[in-house]
């Protein structure tokens, strides 16, 4: 039996309409003819979802008992049963209850599979295992219920249902997708703006890199090895010369000409490790690469023309970017055609396009004479050529005769090539022309004359001279690369152990320094850093000791120091690595530099907060109970008025509570004083939420009738100053309180996100405009605040104050139906402050 095939709508997130599209398409497959059923469909309480089951078959689901509980789970024996041509099955990465058949739905999608049923199945993003970690990082919720990557793949068909992520937002506040109780919360946690943007971004991202697979295995299914050109995709090959970033910058302007154009950069690197190229400066070249938009890539091959064309071909490409050869036409002549010419050759119907640039066409030069051998390796081979010549002269005229000549010009020819392997193209040469000398003088007629009688004999020389310029540099550029090897890896070791060292959060100014003197041999480095008001400098980090001035040398760290050296004078190849532990070491003070200010203006901040809010609260305080006392005083003092027992009473009560007020205020001041003296602080300490709500319940003195709780157990506790936070709990519940109209009651609910607790006061009230949100937090911008009664009222600004004082936010947002929601976002108990 063949089998089923898989169909799958994809969404960024719940809500976009998955469901829908798949009934809706369900139903238009039935008016055409096929049999069709719904497997699984969960409608969430959605009413337009669940309309879209009129007219579908359905099959009942199956009961499942679990700790007491009836669940109901996809009944897989009954749709196999039934075999209808097209099932369709809800939420893939669902969970099946204990005690059923699968532990996943997708894998009781895959037994209908099996069977040749074909499934229509729906999917969130958030959901494949790939992006769970990913998912997480965007909206602070873990998902537990995931399905693997491969059985995604292995769909038939897979479509994104989509939908603008304010226009999602729009269907949540009017209650389509959650009930009312939980659109609040959702609208304010996942589905944040940028989160559902997000999502969507990655979504769509996930099916083109998917589309791109399928193409892939489309291709090599087919056996088509030539490139479709679906979108422009350009390879810059790079050698790490300088001629990288005008090769770079010419490709991305080939990949910017069409719509969607992709830019990559691969540098080959031969099979043994070794290579011109300076990590530097590739380097350099992969930030300019990530710079165009491009991406960086790295193959190992022996033949780099072919690791060239088979990147490009595995990566589709259209275009391909290489340069034009630094070899001098020497080389070209002895060594053949070049990358170039092997890349076109090769490339088929993938473009090629050879720059130009200024290292172009080396001229025709000798080696260096220091080349890339040592002074040793050299002395060596004069050595060899002065010795060995004279040696192998005396024994092959031991032997001479007319049938050796042969043998002769051989040895001969033998150790001019020993001769330029161990001392290069100097001593090579040298060899050649004392052995071509030697051969004339004592084995060619005429004998003991330095005369050239045949113009064979005159070939043998020149062919000397040719063998030794021809090995030596072989040898001279396998030296070079053997030394560049050794070089670079010891580079990368000394920059990748400071690395390690910082990353393992050892002290970076120490280790940057002990590893300098290290690697380069010096017998003492120390870092210097100016004291203001002291002609000393300070010095943060040493290693060795220090040497007499005349062997010191000093390098600027930036503006913020010298880097103290002392021992031998570096060589310009040790300076340039120098140059970049230097730039670390600039960076390590500034951060250490930054480090102490954060540390002194933390505690300054936090108590600043609080002392600014609080005199701009108290200061519009102070004049209400001011006046009201001073008027109820004044009233019982004149003589000339009569006045009841129960207006003196009311005189004597105003007075009492405007006195009781001010005393508070007073207290507040003085706590002021406290913060601005250092005395008094900020203290953190993990509370539980009901710690901190039923205290300020108690103290307005409200019930269950007058408010409404969701305070869900499993919230843990946050990271607060109880007291602190009880006032601004009191304060937040008494503005709710007198906005909210009657008959409907504040609600206060707990909830967790990306580490933190959030706290919220949710009234049904008249609101705030968009336009006054930011004036809400002015000290005292309130309604009605015309009596005496209503208690001192710290006011938002205050109760912000106090909220970033504890390291935490105080926002305002929208209640869906209408209202004002305040948040409180404190960090959960056990997780670190930024």
């Amino acid at each position: 039996m063949p089998r089923g095939h898989l169909r799958v709508m994809l969404g960024a997130a719940p809500g976009v309409g998955k469901t829908y599209a798949m009934l809706e398409e369900g139903k238009r497959l039935q008016s055409l003819g096929t049999d069709v059923v719904v497997a699984v469909a969960e409608t969430h309480g959605r009413a337009a979802t669940a309309a879209m089951l009129d007219g579908l078959e359905v099959v009942p689901r199956r009961e499942v008992e679990h700790r007491g509980v009836t669940l109901t789970e996809l009944d897989l024996d009954a749709v196999l049963r039934r075999a209808p041509q097209v099932a369709l099955v809800d939420e893939l990465a669902h969970t099946n209850a204990p005690g059923t058949e699968h532990a996943k739905r997708w894998e009781d999608v895959e037994a209908m599979l099996e069977a040749g049923i074909d499934v229509m199945s729906t999917v969130n993003i958030q959901h494949i295992q790939s992006l769970n970690d990913v998912v997480e990082q965007i909206t602070g919720v873990h998902q537990r219920e995931t399905i693997p990557d491969a059985v995604l793949r292995r769909a038939d068909q897979i479509e994104v249902v989509d939908l603008a992520p304010q226009a999602l937002r729009d269907r949540l506040a009017e209650g389509v997708v959650y009930p009312e109780a939980r659109i609040d919360a959702a609208l304010s946690n996942y589905f944040r703006l940028g989160n559902l943007t997000a999502l969507r971004e990655l979504a769509l991202l996930w099916l083109a890199d998917e589309v791109d697979s399928a193409l892939q295995r489309y291709r090599a299914e087919h056996g088509i090895a030539g490139s479709w050109e679906a979108r422009e995709r350009v390879v810059v090959a790079l050698t790490g010369g300088p001629e990288g970033d005008t090769l770079l910058r010419r490709g991305a302007r080939i990949a910017a000409r069409s719509s969607g154009g992709e830019l990559l950069a691969v540098h080959v690197t031969s099979e043994d490790g070794l290579r011109e190229a300076a990590p530097g400066a590739l380097a350099a070249q992969r930030s300019l690469v990530e710079q165009l938009g491009g991406s960086y890539h790295q193959v190992v091959g022996s033949d780099i023309p072919k690791a060239l064309v088979d990147f490009a071909r595995g990566a589709n490409a259209t275009q391909l970017v290489i340069g034009v050869s630094r070899r001098s036409r020497l080389a070209a002549l002895l060594t053949g055609p070049g990358i170039g010419a092997t890349v076109i050759r090769e490339s088929g119907a993938i473009d090629v396009h050879i720059v130009s640039h200024a290292r172009a066409g080396g001229r025709f030069a000798l080696p260096r004479p220091t080349g890339g051998l040592t002074v040793r390796r050299r002395v060596y081979g004069f050595v060899l050529a002065l010795i060995g010549g004279p040696l192998l002269t005396l024994l092959l005229t031991s032997f001479r005769s007319h049938e050796s000549m042969t043998a002769d010009v051989l040895s001969y020819q033998l150790l001019v090539v020993v001769v330029a392997l161990v001392g290069g193209i100097w001593p090579a040469l040298f060899a050649a022309l004392l052995s071509g000398l030697t051969l004339d003088y004592f084995f060619v007629e005429p004998l003991y004359t330095i005369t050239v009688g045949e113009p064979l004999h005159l070939l043998a020389l020149v062919l000397y001279v040719v063998i030794a310029v021809l090995v030596s540099l072989v040898v001279d550029q396998a030296a070079r690369r053997s030394r560049a090897a050794q070089r670079a890896g010891a580079e990368a070791e000394l920059l990748a152990t400071v690395a390690g060292g910082v990353i393992r959060g050892e002290d970076a100014l120490h280790e940057l320094v002990s590893r300098t003197r290290e690697a380069f041999g010096l017998s003492g480095v120390r870092l210097l850093v100016p004291v203001p008001g002291s002609p000393e400098p300070e010095v943060v980090a040493s290693s060795g000791e220090a040497a007499d001035p005349p062997r010191i040398q000093n390098l600027p760290v930036g503006t913020r120091g010298t880097l103290e050296l002392s021992g031998r004078d570096l060589a310009a190849g040790d300076r340039r690595l120098l140059a970049a532990i230097v730039a670390q070491l600039d960076a390590a003070l500034e951060h250490r530099d930054l480090a102490a200010t954060a540390s002194e203006l933390g505690p300054l901040a936090e108590a600043d907060r609080v002392r600014s809010a609080l005199l701009a609260a108290v200061g519009h305080d102070l004049r209400r109970p001011l006046a009201a006392a001073t008027a109820a005083v004044t009233t019982l003092r004149q003589t000339d008025l009569r006045l009841s027992d129960d207006d003196s009473e009311a005189l004597l009560e105003t007075a009492e509570e405007s006195l009781g007020t001010l005393a508070t205020l007073v207290t507040n001041l003085l706590d002021v004083s406290r913060v601005q003296a250092g005395v008094l602080g900020v203290s953190l300490a993990p509370t539980g939420v009901d710690d901190v709500v039923l205290p300020a319940l108690d103290e307005l003195g409200l019930g269950p009738a007058e408010i409404e709780l969701d305070l869900p157990p499993d919230v843990p506790s946050l990271l607060a100053d109880g007291v602190l936070l009880q006032r601004v709990l009191v304060n937040l519940l008494g503005n709710a309180l007198r906005y909210s109209p009657p008959g409907a009651r504040p609600v206060v609910a707990a909830s967790t996100f990306a580490g933190m607790v959030q706290l919220r006061v949710i009234d049904h009230g008249p609101g705030i405009p968009n336009e006054r949100r930011e004036a809400v937090f002015v000290p005292f911008q309130r309604l009605g605040d015309t009596d005496n009664d209503t208690g001192i009222g710290l006011g938002l600004a205050l109760s912000k104050g106090f909220v970033e004082g504890m390291g935490g936010t105080l926002d305002a947002e929208d209640t869906p139906g209408g209202g004002l929601t305040m948040v409180v976002s404190l960090p959960a108990a056990g997780e670190e402050r930024a």
